[in-house]
């Protein structure tokens, strides 16, 4: 018997030779909740994972969605974000849950997109190393925990290479105003952290990818301290 990470309701796991023998983790979440998660797969944008067939044909093209059109149109954030991978659709059930997540101190919830995001970094980005977005001082003792290092949980050593020099709350701002501020400074490079020669790609982690101004401030601090590439790895789009 387990307690449902989502709904707190007791559940069942179904026995599992994987689970059994160490492979996989045990559910942490029922069927039930499990089945309003929605996995991003399909016809998506090939730069942010968005859901394509959400859109009508003038807002996509040639797999990608209108915005990520608009950023490498753009000269200057044109391949700041090789691309974004998310693991779900941002729908009201994962909404709801990240809230509870990011605001009430729920860090246990980290476990559950933990192991679903190594996954994902195995296949798609072995040979990145994963950098957390980090938190403003302020905001790191407000809340007590940074959820995008949690994520990172059991199977990436948290590499602190990312300060946060503002405390803007993107949640609070407009679209135009957060795509508008990507340029500015917002991040800076741990004087604490001995780079090397070899670490030349980064994949950003954080929860999730709304415009994408956020992965793309840190891109550009990124570009200009010797990374040649920097994706991000999200949990919902």
């Amino acid at each position: 018997m387990a307690i449902c990470l989502s709904c707190s309701e007791a559940f069942i796991e179904p026995p599992s030779w994987r689970t059994l023998f160490f492979i996989d983790h045990n559910q942490l979440i029922c069927e039930a909740c499990e089945q309003k998660l929605v996995e991003l797969k399909g016809e998506i944008c090939t730069s942010c994972s968005r859901l394509l067939s959400e859109l009508d044909d003038s807002y996509k093209q040639n797999g990608n969605c209108s915005d990520c059109i608009r950023w490498e149109e753009n000269e200057h954030t044109k391949g700041l974000l090789e691309r974004n991978v998310s693991l779900y659709h941002y729908n009201d059930f994962l909404k709801e849950w990240l809230t509870v997540y990011k605001f009430r101190g729920d860090a246990v919830i980290a476990e559950f997109f933990a192991d679903k995001l190594r996954k994902v970094y195995e296949k798609k980005f072995q040979d990145y190393v994963p950098v957390p977005i980090p938190l403003h001082p302020q905001r790191l003792h407000e809340r007590g925990f940074n959820q995008s290092e949690l994520l990172l949980k059991g199977w990436a050593q948290t590499l602190p290479l990312l300060v946060k020099q503002t405390n803007t709350k993107q949640s609070k701002l407009k679209r135009q105003a957060r795509i508008s501020q990507v340029l500015e400074p917002n991040f800076s490079i741990n004087p604490d952290i001995n780079l090397g020669e070899t670490l030349k790609k980064v994949v950003l982690i954080d929860d999730i990818y709304t415009t994408g101004t956020t992965v793309r401030q840190a891109a550009v601090t990124l570009k200009q301290n010797g990374f040649n590439q920097v994706a991000s790895l999200t949990i919902a789009r």
